[in-house]
């Protein structure tokens, strides 16, 4: 299955880096593909434990979906992983 997920605080290739490599890390998950200009991630998954497990990460590494909640210690995550993202 594949689906698209609009999420916040994408600003950069940087924080694209860091959601592909982190994506490409779970099992069950392929063909990751981020549009920063959209704002957003498409991909491929297995099964709903997978795309739920997809939302998490993204949750965890300051990428929230958008309607989710976006307080400033999330806004901080995303640009920690920015920063990683522009080393990689």
């Amino acid at each position: 299955m594949t689906t698209t997920l609009s999420i916040q605080n994408l600003k950069c290739n940087g924080c694209a880096t860091t959601i592909s490599n982190k994506l490409a890390d779970l099992e069950n998950v392929s063909d990751v593909q981020v549009n920063v200009e959209e704002g957003s991630v498409t991909f491929n998954y297995i099964n709903e434990e997978s795309l739920l497990h997809v939302k998490e990460t993204l949750k965890s590494s300051g990428y929230p979906e958008v309607g989710e909640s976006n307080p400033l210690g999330t806004k901080a995550k995303s640009y920690v992983s920015c920063a990683i993202g522009k080393m990689s």
